[in-house]
């Protein structure tokens, strides 16, 4: 627990500050060399209004996912199938449905009790509930389960927080690698949300089951407290404190084994008008990652709100695609 400590204190954590690739031209990312290639995948979580108002049913999915909007690789979100999380009968249903399809089930985003607990007893507990999301994984044919290291409503600090998820995260790795599973984090909520951070406890954990899931928008490393803890509370936060998402997503691509290319608005051009896409994919292109790249389009929630300039989670998603591959073609083109 020595070295631990001394490890996590070693990280510079203090240091928020503007990162050297935010000032870098991206031509210098232009190089000529491999064209970069990548498959898309759609999150759930596009949908979200959709599922939150009982709209729409996770077992047709899929489906929408690949007539709808020409994706044939599908990601999951727990919390809205939460009550079939023991029902291996739903989870057989819908990889027959899939199969069935030719759609291809890559991870299921799993938020439940925190394995980052600083009490041992709830993050032992913790680590246990998430056996079950590793098991329906299975069954669906995933390639990973996606977890959280903190929650709304973590204390501690960062070398406190980091002990305690090295710790509940190499239990559920192990667990993980029993089932061939990977088990990975995306930079979410708290301390989870410094790229320097969850890129330092990947490279103490050493785990051939351990990655990352960089999502665009989640570098808010500091939130004023929701009124309500659930995800409308979550929402409604407003963020005091941003980690750089440049540098961010460039500290984590080395253990990267997915993209959440998240969107929120767009402008006239179809460009995402907080996030240089431009920016991000030069960064991944220079990681040497050409995984799977997920669509998570996140104004339908805003646009459910009646808030002006967002998008419909259809209008969104097929703008996020389109700009996927704008970005891309444009990549590989000044290569």
């Amino acid at each position: 627990m020595n070295e631990r400590r001394k490890f996590v204190k070693q990280l510079g954590l203090g240091t928020m500050g503007a990162g050297l690739m935010t000032s870098l031209p991206q031509s210098l990312f232009a190089k000529t060399g491999p064209s970069f290639s990548y498959q898309i995948s759609l999150a759930q979580f596009s949908l979200a209004s959709e599922f939150f108002t009982g709209k729409h049913d996770t077992l047709e999915f899929p489906a929408r996912a690949k007539n709808e909007y020409g994706v044939n690789i599908v990601e999951y979100v727990s919390m809205f199938f939460a009550d079939k999380a023991n029902d291996s009968f739903f989870f057989k249903e819908l990889k027959t449905r899939t199969d069935d399809i030719g759609v291809k089930n890559h991870l299921i985003m799993v938020d439940d009790e925190n394995i980052a607990d600083l009490d041992k007893a709830k993050r032992e507990h913790a680590v246990e509930s998430h056996y079950k999301w590793v098991e329906a994984a299975k069954i669906l044919g995933c390639s990973s389960i996606r977890v959280n290291l903190g929650s709304i409503e973590q204390t501690g600090t960062a070398e406190e927080v980091a002990d305690a998820a090295m710790e509940g995260y190499s239990k559920l790795l192990e667990y993980g690698d029993q089932h061939e599973m990977d088990i990975i984090v995306e930079n979410h909520v708290g301390h989870s949300c410094n790229g320097k951070w969850l890129a330092g406890i990947m490279k103490e954990v050493n785990h051939k089951r351990a990655g990352v899931l960089p999502d665009f928008g989640n570098f808010c490393v500091n939130r004023t407290k929701p009124e309500t803890m659930d995800i409308a509370g979550y929402m409604n936060t407003k963020c005091l404190e941003q980690y750089d998402m440049y540098l961010g997503v460039e500290e984590l691509m080395p253990y990267a084994k997915g993209i959440s290319a998240k969107t929120h608005k767009f402008d006239a051009d179809g460009n995402e008008t907080e996030i240089d896409f431009g920016k991000m994919f030069n960064i991944i292109k220079k990681s040497g990652f050409n995984g799977i790249v997920g669509i998570e389009y996140e104004g339908g929630l805003m646009h459910l709100q009646g808030m002006e300039g967002y998008l419909s989670n259809e209008d969104g998603i097929h703008a996020t695609k389109k700009l996927i591959e704008r970005t891309v073609r444009q990549i590989n083109k000044n290569r």
